[in-house]
């Protein structure tokens, strides 16, 4: 989440930490098994590693690409960087309010038009938009995945476009 010009300085802090944590001790050191010793007592060992009872869902914008030859591929507007796709998470949450009604169109068609500007050569793009909902525990178990409830759907024919 940081920049990656701080990425360096990251990258020291993790060795400090790792150091006062006793990490680069030997096993067998008093020092190393003290520490241990107080993170096991506080419960603190472990962080936030357990999964999570009510994962919330999340919001996914597939776009489907016709060709003329009848092939249809699934795409998905392309991010440069890691903020770009946090960025983008939280635009599809957004989109997802009642409010954003007027503005949704536009901007589904803005995040088709990108893909379409790398494969000229398709005739339509169906942007669906919906939510995501994660399995839940006993479901993952079972080797369930993810559903996929769709909320709205724009079609973009782009015919008139690859003119100008």
């Amino acid at each position: 989440m940081l920049p990656s010009v701080l990425e360096p300085y990251a990258r020291r802090a993790e060795v400090a930490a790792a150091w006062v944590l006793g990490k680069q001790a030997a096993a067998s050191s008093l020092l190393r098994q003290s520490i241990s010793t107080y993170l096991h007592a506080a419960g603190i060992q472990a962080g936030y590693t357990f999964f999570a009872p009510n994962v919330p869902g999340y919001h996914k914008l597939t776009l489907e690409l016709f060709y003329e030859d009848g092939r249809v591929e699934q795409e998905s507007p392309r991010l440069r960087s890691k903020a770009a796709a946090r960025r983008f998470e939280s635009l599809l949450d957004r989109l997802a309010e009642e409010r954003y009604e007027p503005v949704r169109e536009v901007l589904v068609k803005r995040l088709a038009f990108s893909v379409w500007r790398e494969h000229r050569d398709v005739k339509k793009i169906r942007a669906t938009f919906g939510s995501v909902s994660p399995p839940g525990i006993n479901e993952f178990e079972h080797g369930e995945t993810e559903i996929f409830h769709p909320l709205f759907s724009f079609d973009f024919s782009l015919r008139g476009e690859q003119e100008q």
